[in-house]
């Protein structure tokens, strides 16, 4: 199995989960499981492989040129990790199985949690840091989506936007650094960036590049000063918290650190930034975990506090420290998984996760009382426990330091009071919750949940109880494959035993508990006193949430202030600067360094093409002069100025271009035609201008007539200047030659389309559909003025039912009778006729003009025949065309094209070409991009057609309009 279907599979997954309907929770959630099970065991069965040293890897031949490949690496450390987002994900799919109501939107839990893997195990198996950024910001999309899955709460909307905000920003940063590393190595592959560590410290760069690198991670693993969006997050379902907690999006972060600790760590910068961020974080999310009253609210900051301790060890530059920082990772990972877990359970079955009010629980759920209390002894730290194995090494490392003598002293005394913190929250939520009296407010009577809802809980414990008891034996080996990675491949000396004697780290870890026991119980005396608030003791003054909206409030206000001082309302004033701005900006450097006309020789001026250019410039100077009053008379002369460039490019032997303009023209023509419908009229209630009003009016125009004509000029005297000029180098003979050999087809336009820029191509595609869809959004909310909303006048004073030989009744059920009959039984003939056309122009494209574009565009006019002279509703009554859906296929056939070439083991939308002998037909020649151009067509279609007919759908609109204004004027008044 390649690595790369460990990435693939989620995502495809996802689309299939989501496509399910509602009710099928049973299939949504088997999909899913069986999905995230069967990458897990494939993992799993890598790591003999891996555990001899090995690192898999699969490369996809995508821009080699630029070092751009799609890389997929699996070394021990990934290896690890992809254990973790695999396999915990496994467990969250049945826990949401059974935590899920029926009432929520399942598919798209289920759909956005799969994809949310794929992105995941994408920031994992990454070979080459750009793809590993593509899909770092991906996690942040999709944790956004899950955050906030929840929509209709206010709390879920606003703890996902401010994950996205922040993270995405960071994501941001992460870009920038990693751009700047690559180019320090002079590579973007993984592998060459973790042997160029001593260069990466020698180049003056390295500060700039280190600090927005970690302003990625450390805002990703929500470390100080970020740390405020993490307990937000708690507002999604929570088989998302254990997840995102656990295993995939705050741990992303120290993912990163690790996977970069060879070549980034090692220097001063890196030991402060890193260390510095990670012990307040340390602190600070022990400390206000102590005062939640939420049970996911002090599993949140209790994360903080962890992911401080791992983000702190790594900034030790100390090779024992990051080995330490991994084997928290690990342990981290399935006591908190089975935490989150315990509290959704409680949640689930009482009605709330009030600490305050839950009580007693041991004696109506002695299971997960259990299972919860043995989860938060390894939280705390205990003696055969996972979690107690990599305190100690954390506590070691902190105390054999070799760094300033109050480094050395200030470590050590941090480290003990996270601990008690640690102990004293681990306590807060076990005795607080599962002993003392039974509750008797809750709104559910508590009980054990379903067994299957249990299942996942009782496999991470066991693993705390196995990894605790048996390190060596149980994580010795797969500790060891995944930190030698991390250390550059030089692994240092550790012990996992149990027991090393009575040591500094020990005396430590019996304070820690002691204290910690001491601390829990002076704050629960003080909590029965009524002496604590409901808010944490002085820190309550400084809130991160309270910070961001106001920064976001600020940044808001600039943004208005700089929009209002900076725009206006009046198109035309925009226009003229951003037209200035323009003008300066290509002069400027025409200016300064001049610019001469080439010695090109000129050909000689052909009379003909003279007075057609003349009739052009005729038509587009009577388009500008008669736009603002007689928009009729100027679109005609704008038609007429298209179709000038249309002969031009048959002129200079450009066919394609030639036939594409002139479709383009038809299309566009009839879209302003549309749209003219829904301009005001002109006032004509405007008083005449007064002289000195004239006078600016003309001031004005001359003003813009300059600018116009030196905009003109200008942009000619440039191309004249560059066309007169030799070039002994010209992409277009690489073409010519390679068109056919190589792109399978004579017409060299149409291979550079689909073959040799293809990728340019699926862009620009891209591009179409999605302001095809934003028109047609925006068409939907579109309210044209009072004035134009109504019918023409020509039509508002007749009876519905009128039929003469200028009208048709507006009410009749087929438009082909009356004056429109001949109109609409020819375009009705025409249809067939058209669609062969555009097949034709189709099938040709390779080699001679044509190709999917000119075919979608003249199919589209075909349909929009119908529409114009049959009507809106008639055609969709009698021919349901559903733009969307080709919009949709057309660009899954240009996936589909791409990643068939890859799956041959070619760069994306490499072209192939097949030949075969049939009977009759003879030699049949078939290029791959076929299959892409017939995208191109789908996707013009859709677009085409969604744009034009939902413009078209104001009509109707204005139909109704007016029936509803006749209603209202018969309607008797109160």
């Amino acid at each position: 199995m390649p690595l790369i279907l460990l990435i693939i599979l989620p995502f495809v997954g996802s689309l299939l989960a989501a496509v399910l309907p509602a009710n099928a929770r049973n299939t949504e959630s088997t999909l899913a499981g069986i999905i995230s099970l069967v990458c897990t065991v494939q993992a799993a069965l890598l790591f003999p492989e891996i555990a001899n040293g090995q690192v898999l890897r699969q490369e996809i031949a995508w821009l080699p040129s630029l070092g751009l490949d799609f890389v997929v690496r699996m070394d021990g450390f990934a290896w690890m990790f992809s254990m973790l987002v695999l396999g915990i994900g496994t467990l969250v799919v049945l826990y949401a199985r059974y935590y899920m109501s029926p009432a929520d939107p399942v598919p798209r839990f289920f759909s956005f949690l799969l994809a949310f893997m794929g992105a995941m195990m994408g920031v994992v198996l990454s070979g080459n840091v750009l793809q590993l950024a593509f899909f770092w910001e991906l996690t942040s999309i999709f944790s956004f989506l899950l955050i906030g899955y929840w929509h209709h709460r206010q709390d879920a909307r606003r703890g996902a936007r401010m994950a996205l905000t922040v993270t995405g920003t960071g994501g941001l940063c992460l870009l920038a650094g990693l751009l700047m590393l690559g180019s320090m190595v002079g590579s973007y592959d993984l592998d060459a960036i973790l042997q160029a560590g001593a260069s990466i410290h020698q180049h003056p760069l390295y500060t700039p590049m280190l600090v927005l690198v970690l302003l990625g991670a450390l805002s990703k693993s929500a470390q100080f000063p970020f740390h405020f969006w993490l307990p937000h997050a708690m507002a999604a379902p929570t088989p998302v918290s254990s997840y995102l907690h656990s295993a995939t999006m705050v741990k992303a972060g120290v993912f990163l650190m690790a996977r970069l600790w060879p070549v980034l760590s090692g220097t001063d910068e890196w030991f402060w930034i890193v260390s510095s961020a990670g012990a307040a974080t340390l602190l600070l999310g022990g400390y206000v975990a102590l005062f939640q009253n939420d049970l996911k609210g002090l599993l949140a900051y209790s994360t903080l506090s962890h992911l401080g301790l791992i983000t702190l060890l790594l900034g030790l530059n100390s090779p024992l420290a990051a080995v330490a920082a991994v084997f928290h990772i690990i342990n981290h990972a399935t006591f908190k998984a089975s935490l989150f877990m315990a509290a959704g359970i409680v949640d689930h079955e009482s009605g709330t996760r009030d600490i305050q009010r839950l009580s007693g629980l041991r004696r109506m759920m002695p299971m997960t009382s259990t299972l919860a209390c043995v989860a938060s002894a390894a939280m705390a730290g205990v003696p055969l426990l996972n979690g107690f194995l990599s305190k100690e090494m954390f506590f070691a490392e902190t105390v054999f330091l070799d760094a300033a003598p109050w480094v050395r002293i200030l470590l050590p005394l941090v480290a003990t009071l996270a601990g008690m913190f640690s102990v004293a929250y681990s306590l807060r939520f076990t005795v607080d919750v599962f002993f003392g009296p039974a509750a008797t407010d809750l709104p559910r009577k508590p009980h054990e949940p379903a067994h299957w809802m249990r299942v996942p809980v009782e496999l991470l414990v066991l693993i705390c109880l196995v990894v605790g008891i048996f390190p060596a034996l149980a994580v010795g080996d797969i500790l060891r494959a995944a930190a030698t990675p991390v250390v550059g491949g030089v692994l240092p000396e550790f012990s996992l035993a149990i027991w090393h004697g009575i040591n500094t780290p020990l005396i430590m870890s019996v304070i820690a508990l002691l204290g910690g026991i001491a601390l829990f119980g002076s704050l629960h005396w003080l909590r029965s006193r009524a002496v604590l608030g409901q808010r944490t003791p002085v820190l309550h003054r400084f809130s991160g949430k309270r910070a961001f909206e106001n920064l976001l409030a600020r940044l808001s206000w600039l943004a208005r202030a700089w929009r209002r001082g900076l725009t206006t309302q009046q198109l035309q004033w925009q226009m003229l600067w951003l037209l200035l701005l323009t003008l300066v900006a290509g002069a400027l450097p025409l200016l300064l360094r001049g610019m001469q006309l080439g010695q090109r020789n000129d050909l000689p001026l052909s009379p003909a093409f003279a007075a057609l250019w003349g009739l052009g410039a005729l038509c587009a100077l009577g388009a500008a002069w008669q736009a603002k009053y007689h928009r009729m008379a100027a679109l005609i002369m704008l038609g007429g100025a298209g179709l000038v460039t249309c002969i031009t490019f048959l002129w200079f032997s450009a066919p394609d271009l030639a036939l594409t303009q002139l479709v383009v023209e038809i299309v566009t023509t009839i879209l302003i035609l549309l749209g003219l419908r829904w301009l005001p009229r002109r006032d004509q209630t405007l008083a005449p201008l007064t002289a000195q009003s004239n006078y600016r009016t003309r001031v004005r125009r001359i003003r813009d007539f300059l600018i116009a004509v030196s905009a003109g000029l200008g942009c000619a005297w440039l191309a004249f200047a560059m066309m007169s000029r030799p070039f002994p180098e010209s992409t277009s003979t690489f073409f010519l030659e390679k068109a056919l050999p190589e792109g399978g087809g004579t017409n060299v336009v149409n291979v550079m389309l689909v073959d040799f820029r293809g990728f340019d191509t699926f862009g620009e595609i891209v591009v179409l559909g999605i302001v095809a869809l934003t028109i047609y959004a925006l068409l939907r909310r579109f309210r044209p003025a009072r004035e134009t909303m109504d019918l023409p006048e020509q039509q508002r004073f007749l009876a519905g039912d009128l039929q003469t030989d200028l009208l048709n009744p507006r009410n009749a059920q087929d438009t082909a009778i009356g004056y429109l009959m001949v109109p609409a039984v020819l375009v009705r003939l025409l249809l067939p006729f058209a669609t062969m056309v555009a097949v034709y122009i189709f099938l040709r494209g390779h080699n001679e003009p044509g190709g999917g574009f000119v075919a979608g565009l003249v199919f589209s006019v075909a349909l929009l025949l119908q529409y114009i002279v049959s009507g809106t509703q008639w055609v969709e009554a009698h021919l349901p065309l559903f733009p969307r859906r080709w919009i949709g296929v057309g660009l899954l056939l240009a996936v589909a094209t791409g990643l068939g070439s890859i799956a041959v083991g070619y760069p994306f939308l490499t072209s192939h070409s097949f030949h075969w002998t049939l009977p009759v037909l003879g030699e049949v020649h078939l290029a791959s991009a076929t299959f892409f151009d017939l995208g191109v067509f789908a996707l013009v279609v859709g677009a085409t057609l969604l744009i034009l007919t939902a413009l078209a759908h104001q009509s109707v609109r204005a139909h109704r309009y007016h029936s509803r204004l006749l209603e209202e004027s018969v309607l008797p008044k109160d």
